[in-house]
């Protein structure tokens, strides 16, 4: 197998040399050129080259995967081509190309700043996940060794409240960032909403008056996610605009006390409310289209997971399903269905790892494996198994299938937002026993389902023992 700097010299030469490279950068697994002459791009040319798993084009960016060991191929090919390192980009950094503002960008826009609000948070979520799986395993629900008066039972209560009862604080630091906006403003809001005698006239149930003059129906907004979101995004134009309209030099005292005297009313009387409605609704709905497409649409889910994740509408669901996972605190569709199709998929690359002979070929699709169940990441086993082969493709969506049915079935839910590796078994720890050993037993039918479809079915003879052309 050819080293990482016989790959960037075979790739330099196939995109036009170095004086053809107007921009290089890379993320997790791909590197990415834009290319000062287009035509001189050699797709076939790359996509022989022993280490490459697969090209995309994305508007005038030309991406060539390359797996796990992306980052150093891209410092090889900073070397040859004398161009100055930078810091890896996150995967969809660069996707897209700027558009004109239309529904569909709109739309586009509320999801990216959504997922960009949210997606940041979910090492918090594995931390207070993890510590109320302390709780749930040795709590009475299952091994009963400590009861709930226990200081370690109650303990690990206390660190999952620390980040769920004052998530609005997290996703107004998140979103300020998202928006490029006043984070300690954003902060003060989202505290506003979790302040105790505020609250309680939520649990009260009575109105409070802002001003003396604003009638506001206040809720328990503790581990709520839109009303914070919604109040961030209007605030940072009600920002905007007194620092457009008053002077410099009363700036700094009037600009931020009347951005928060106007956002006060707006956040308690109308943005909160009504983000409480939409995500409670969000919540309902698609657990409401999750009991009605049933076992059959988590099968779906299962089995076609990987592609959703290639089209990129897995942003979307991944979305509704933590939101309704923080709402309501579990999700039994669209995370669980995630979770089967990931764990479908390194099957698939165990599978290949066990058929394929020739000893080059068999030792890149046990690293696709490993990268996997180990690191998380499924872009390796996807093209360098998936599309090579093909048929592959065809064992992973029958276990993915197979197992979504069982997780609907038997009603599998996921409590947490984890890790998308062997350690994402996890996450369905909060239900108690039963709830545990159905995930266990779906994501075993996912994985060894896959691996042996693949084995048995998933290659001809002469694909067994492929060796990839040099020449």
């Amino acid at each position: 197998m050819a080293d990482n700097k016989q790959i960037a010299r075979e790739i330099l030469e196939a995109v036009g040399g170095k004086e053809n490279i107007q921009e290089l950068l890379h993320c997790v697994t791909r590197l990415r050129f834009r290319l000062k002459d287009v035509s001189l791009f050699e797709k076939e040319t790359v996509k022989s080259i022993p280490g490459v798993l697969g090209v995309n084009i994305v508007g005038e960016q030309y991406q060539v995967v390359i797996g796990q060991t992306v980052g150093e191929v891209y410092k090889e090919l900073c070397t040859l081509a004398d161009i100055a390192e930078k810091k890896m980009v996150e995967d969809d950094a660069m996707d897209k190309p700027k558009e004109k503002l239309t529904p569909k960008k709109i739309g586009s826009n509320i999801i990216e700043y959504l997922s960009g609000s949210m997606i940041p948070l979910i090492p918090n979520m594995i931390v207070a996940g993890m510590f109320m799986t302390i709780s749930t395993v040795l709590g009475p629900t299952m091994l009963n060794l400590i009861t709930e008066e226990d200081p370690l039972y109650q303990l690990c209560n206390f660190v999952y409240s620390a980040f769920f009862s004052f998530l609005p604080i997290f996703l107004a630091i998140t979103a300020a960032k998202k928006l490029n906006t006043n984070t300690f403003l954003s902060v003060m809001l989202g505290t506003l909403l979790v302040v105790d005698d505020l609250a309680a006239y939520g649990l009260n149930g009575e109105t409070f008056m802002v001003y003396d003059i604003f009638p506001a129906r206040v809720a328990e907004y503790g581990n709520s996610v839109m009303p914070i979101l919604l109040t961030v995004w209007v605030m940072s134009y009600v920002l905007n605009f007194f620092k457009k309209h008053i002077n410099n030099a009363l700036s700094n005292m009037l600009v931020p006390f009347l951005t928060f005297a106007v956002m006060i009313p707006l956040e308690l009387c109308i943005l909160a409310p009504l983000g409480s409605y939409l995500g409670d609704g969000l919540g309902n709905v698609l657990i409401a289209f999750g009991n009605v497409a049933g076992p059959i649409g988590l099968a779906i889910i299962g089995a076609f997971w990987i592609f959703i994740v290639l089209t990129g509408m897995h942003h979307v669901l991944i979305i509704f399903g933590v939101t309704t996972l923080m709402q309501v605190g579990a999700d039994g569709f669209v995370l669980v269905g995630a979770h089967i199709g990931t764990f479908a998929c390194y099957g698939m690359a165990l599978g290949a790892f066990l058929r394929i002979r020739n000893t080059s070929e068999k030792g890149v699709a046990f690293g696709h494996f490993v990268t996997g169940i180990i690191g998380g990441i499924t872009e390796p086993a996807i093209y360098g198994i998936g599309f090579r082969y093909k048929k592959p493709f065809i064992g992973m969506c029958i276990g993915g299938a197979a197992a979504g049915l069982f997780a609907g079935i038997t009603g599998v839910k996921q409590y947490v937002m984890g890790a998308t590796n062997i350690l994402g078994l996890v996450n369905f720890l909060g239900g108690g026993t039963h709830s545990f050993v159905c995930a266990m037993i779906a994501t075993g039918i996912a994985f060894f389902g896959s691996a042996i479809l693949t084995y048995l079915f998933g290659f001809d003879e002469s694909m067994t023992c492929m060796k990839k052309n040099t020449e």
